[in-house]
């Protein structure tokens, strides 16, 4: 049993430090592309612009989209790439109250 928890906790730290870890990509990111941002579906919507995704071969345009934020006054903060050593890493977007 001792060694079936320790087992289970060195496989739960593993999986957490995964989640965590960043990738960089020695490319940089290619401009934006400029959008038409479509009329939104209803009054508590906001855009989210979209992105270039790396897909871990070539960057991938990821379009704009309309979303309800999770909570009344959300602000959205948008992901971007920020350059650092050895590369570029993505920063995700996030809801900020």
């Amino acid at each position: 049993m001792k060694k079936f928890l320790l087992a289970a906790a060195a496989t739960a730290l593993l999986f957490t430090g995964a989640a965590f870890a960043q990738v960089v990509v020695r490319v940089a990111p290619p401009p934006p592309i400029v959008e038409h941002r479509p009329v939104a579906p209803g009054p508590r919507y906001a855009w989210h612009d979209g992105y270039h995704r790396w897909d871990g071969h070539r960057y991938v345009w990821v379009p704009g989209e309309w979303v309800v934020p999770p909570r009344p006054h959300a602000v959205w903060v948008a992901g971007h790439w920020r350059h650092r050593e050895g590369g570029w890493v993505w920063i995700e977007g996030h809801w900020r109250s």
